[in-house]
């Protein structure tokens, strides 16, 4: 069976920081950014651990905005 590594691209300046996609992630791969906000004002999320990733779409399901969109490749 192929190994699938993954990758999330986030629309930070849709993403109002629910962490619906943190909780919904079996790798612990995504974030809730502290720091830096969106023109919104809110605390989007980021790949913090983007070599986790095994590209299950989890995250991009639960997300109610649509804000994540989910890359697979088999390597």
């Amino acid at each position: 069976m192929a190994k699938v590594k993954g990758t999330v691209v986030v629309n930070t300046e849709r993403c109002k920081g629910c962490e619906l996609c943190v909780v919904a992630c079996p790798s612990g791969v995504l974030q809730r950014q502290t720091r830096e906000v969106n023109n919104k004002g809110y605390h989007y999320v980021f790949m913090a651990q983007p070599d986790e990733c095994i590209g299950c779409a989890n995250c991009g399901v639960v997300c109610p905005d649509g804000c994540l969109t989910v890359y697979r490749v088999k390597i």
